[in-house]
């Protein structure tokens, strides 16, 4: 396929700029940063808006009992301790895991962290018998971390955690529960007389434990930030004056308040807008992530994906270094979910590549060609966490799979209806008869990056298993790695599965993400480490 025959800037359009209220935040060291969101992630302590949520509302304001090491560009992050200083799963019964605390960690409203504030935060996502059980935040929690059952306080600074069944992801699922201040929602819930509302009046102004804390809030306008001057680990404690979240979902409107000084730092810039940005003297930073941008295809009673041929055709269809190309190089090009490189590689005997001759094959031994197309319908969004750039990417896609005999239809949503829709399923009335959903994932975890997409027991709504691919051999595969504790022996069972998920390929792996994101040289301190997260606590400004 020629580059001449698409091209992203008639994808973007014209570019509108977005006036973004910037009176009285014009303090020297205010970082204002323009997210690919369309609203603010919420602030009630699990963040929605997938994993930027996690980024800049949940690592900001809360911390979790473990982290993820953001320190570093040229390593993979691992995990850390973080509000636990240490964890390990009790020999006699490997179904629970004891986590020792800080003993030095107070709220933003004055109070103290202990055990009881880790089992409060953990009913109030998995007890419904709770009074400050909260709904709303079990979608982008549970399913995150589906085998933990309860917390129970052993002394002050010392919890006991019980999973349903053995399970050595626990502490890597950790990182995604973050810890609110139950004395702050106990105060919100005296004055409110129901915990809807106390949750609601806690989202307005939240406490945790984080490096800063909510100082103003306008939905889909602006969250603002100021420094936790109090907070427990000093290399994460704020040199910024404060932090200015906007959300911009628009890739030209981003580019525009970049390029005008409405903000400092944007998420994802249009790629045709990355050579003017440099020729600015604005920052890119980039770098490989573990991070997926896929086809998540439907293994549903009557699906066009059901055969195998079909499957491996996609993936065999469109040529990856061409795209990349199309988005300013800002691009990884995927062998699987991880790369060969990965110690969860295992060696998958189909090879994802460009082969448009093999591909037309398998679409004729399956009964189609270009005078019977198969029609497939894919739901994505215009934006969003990590979509990168969905719209241009997915029409690319669109006409490079008509080379190889499909029909491609594109269903538009909004971004968080999309994220939403993804734990309902493909056989949901959400799906809006959709083959394929296109949601983006990070990998660095083996949870989130193969188990809930490939086991029966995560089909929805327990978790992301959208198009309920799996059988008995996936089980057993999961069962196998999920119950070795010992490092290296985890990794080479789940290199097995990871074998078996590219040659099933119940995915069309288009892209691995480099996360890139401009900023304006007054931003220092930044490191961009080989995750799909980053912090800023540790930045600053000249």
């Amino acid at each position: 396929m020629a580059l001449s025959r698409y091209t992203f800037a008639a994808a973007f359009g014209a570019a509108s700029v977005l006036s973004v209220p910037v009176a009285a935040l014009a303090q020297d060291k205010i970082l204002r940063i323009g997210m690919t969101a369309a609203d603010i992630p919420r602030t009630l302590g699990q963040p929605d808006q997938g994993f930027e949520g996690n980024r800049f509302t949940g690592m900001t304001i809360y911390d979790s009992l473990t982290a993820w090491d953001l320190s570093k560009e040229d390593e993979a992050s691992v995990v850390i301790a973080s509000l636990a200083t240490d964890w390990g799963v009790d020999p006699e019964d490997t179904t629970k895991w004891i986590f020792t605390l800080r003993d030095d960690v107070t709220f933003h409203d004055g109070t103290p962290f202990n055990a009881e504030a880790v089992v409060w935060n953990v009913q109030k996502v998995l007890d419904e018998d709770a009074p400050h059980f909260d709904a709303s935040q079990v979608g982008v929690t549970a399913s995150r971390m589906p085998t933990l059952r309860s917390a129970r306080v052993i002394d002050e600074f010392t919890v006991e955690l019980t999973t349903s069944e053995p399970d050595s992801f626990l502490p890597i699922n950790l990182t995604n529960l973050f810890m609110a201040s139950p004395s702050h929602w106990q105060a919100k819930f005296d004055e409110t007389g129901d915990a809807e509302s106390a949750w609601a009046a806690f989202a307005a102004d939240p406490s945790g434990s984080g490096p800063f804390r909510v100082t103003g809030f306008v939905p889909r306008e602006r969250l603002e930030l100021a420094p936790n001057t109090d907070y427990w680990n000093p290399d994460r404690t704020p040199k910024l004056d404060g932090v200015v979240l906007v959300p911009l979902p628009e890739a030209n409107a981003r580019t525009a308040a970049l390029l005008s000084g409405q903000v400092d730092w944007i998420e994802a810039p249009a790629p045709d807008a990355i050579p003017q940005i440099e020729s600015r003297g604005f920052n890119i930073y980039a770098n490989p992530q573990p991070h997926v941008w896929p086809w998540q295809l439907s293994f549903a009673e009557g699906s066009p994906w059901l055969d195998i041929r079909v499957r491996h055709a996609a993936n065999l269809c469109f040529d990856r270094e061409e795209l990349q190309i199309l988005l300013g190089g800002y691009m990884g090009l995927p062998k699987g979910t991880v790369d060969p490189t990965h110690p969860w590689w295992g060696n998958p005997d189909f090879d994802i590549r460009y082969d448009l001759d093999e591909a037309q094959r398998l679409m004729s031994e399956a009964g189609f060609s270009a005078e019977n197309p198969l029609a497939v319908k894919v739901q994505t969004s215009a934006s969003g966490s990590g979509q990168m750039q969905p719209i241009p990417m997915n029409e690319y896609l669109q006409q490079a799979l008509r080379d190889c005999y499909f029909d491609v239809e594109l269903d538009v949503i909004e971004w968080n209806t999309l994220f939403t829709n993804w734990r309902r399923g493909a056989t949901d009335e959400s799906a809006n008869g959709a083959h394929a959903i296109n949601v983006t994932f990070a990998t660095m975890d083996p949870f989130f990056a193969m188990v809930r997409f490939s086991s029966t027991g995560t089909f929805p709504p327990v978790s992301n298993n959208w198009g309920y691919f799996g059988n008995d051999e996936f089980d057993a595969l999961i069962a196998d790695a999920r119950t070795t504790f010992e490092d290296d022996a985890r990794d080479a069972a789940l290199g097995r599965l990871h074998k078996r998920l590219v040659e099933e390929a119940p995915f069309v792996w288009v892209a691995h993400d480099a996360g890139p994101r401009a900023m304006s040289t007054r931003v220092t301190g930044v490191v961009q480490p080989k995750s799909w997260f980053i912090d800023i606590a540790p930045m600053d400004m000249d």
